[in-house]
């Protein structure tokens, strides 16, 4: 039976910043919790996820000022999400698909958690890697 995202979310804090919050301030919250990515939330809405690559490539690699630079300039805007009660095996496909490795939870409208490509040390880690390469197969025996 195919874990719902619910459950792998379930104890987990949410950790979210306004748009206009600073990426130095938002690098530091990142650090202090250990966590790859922010979700970025205007008046309760989801606006975009500030990842760790986000501030690789958008803010190092760019040579931008990190005390002036604001979230809503360097954030990945309008990410795709999931909802919570979706098989993680959904998520992982989005992640594999999209080439991320967070994905959004959302609830009417509301975000109320982060799914990663890290929580799939799991079973559906297996059952991803076997339905991808069922998927290989069946095109290299129509090709």
């Amino acid at each position: 039976m195919p874990r719902p995202i619910r459950s792998i979310i379930e104890d987990q804090e949410v950790f979210s910043c306004p748009s206009q919050t600073t990426v130095s301030e938002a690098a530091l919250l990142m650090k202090r919790h250990e966590i790859g990515a922010l979700m970025v939330v205007d008046d309760g809405k989801l606006v975009g996820v500030f990842t760790e690559r986000d501030a690789l490539f958008r803010v190092v690699a760019e040579g931008r000022d990190t005390q002036s630079t604001r979230l809503a300039d360097v954030m990945t805007a309008n990410p795709q999400t999931i909802d919570p009660d979706k098989p993680f095996i959904n998520a992982l496909q989005m992640m594999h698909e999209g080439r991320y490795r967070h994905v959004p939870v959302v609830e009417n409208g509301r975000p109320v958690g982060m799914i990663s490509a890290r929580d799939a040390l799991g079973p559906e880690l297996e059952d991803f890697v076997y339905e991808l390469l069922r998927q290989e197969q069946m095109a290299d025996v129509l090709a």
